[in-house]
């Protein structure tokens, strides 16, 4: 994918635009990591939370009349974690310092957060898969009954079978 590579160097940029960050990752609407520079973090997990962090977000956001979401600030007693929406459904979330000037953390991220959304809007989709073509139920073919016909011969490659004893009872 050649955005991911533009969207790993603006991460870089934004890394050395703002030197109190400690990692930066790009994610689609899924979860799934665009991009990311994150040292001594698991992108895989930090994506997957961003996404449902976002979501509840989102959803906070609309419930409360206050539009679709931009941003996301926590923060946590070593740092911060901010997510600005990229674009049409890629989110970008950088990890900073606790010392970090959180007024420069907003503009650096919601810019950076515009140019990721650009790139990953103007990347092609990734190819879907067509869906597998619907056949028509095959009709059943009806077997042949096994049984032999009364009084058929038997042939050699019949299984010998027991005679049938009929049992009667009575009850006194």
């Amino acid at each position: 994918m050649a955005a991911e590579a533009d969207i790993l160097e603006e991460l870089r940029r934004l890394r050395a635009r703002v030197p109190q960050l400690t990692g930066a990752l790009a994610a689609d609407a899924r979860g799934l990591v665009l991009a990311q520079d994150t040292p001594g973090v698991d992108p895989e997990s930090v994506a997957a939370l961003t996404t449902s962090a976002r979501g509840l977000a989102a959803q906070l956001a609309d419930a409360t009349g206050q539009g679709d979401f931009r941003e996301l600030l926590v923060r946590g007693v070593f740092g911060y974690v901010a997510t600005y929406a990229a674009g049409r459904g890629a989110v970008l979330t950088l990890l900073a310092q606790d010392r970090v000037n959180v007024g420069r953390l907003h503009l650096e991220g919601r810019r950076a957060g515009a140019r990721i959304g650009e790139l990953v809007d103007a990347a092609p989709a990734a190819p879907v898969k067509p869906a597998a073509k619907p056949t028509a139920p095959r009709p059943r073919a009806t077997r042949a009954s096994r049984a032999k016909p009364a009084g058929a011969p038997a042939q050699a490659t019949d299984p010998p079978t027991a005679p049938a004893v009929a049992r009667t009872t009575t009850e006194s």
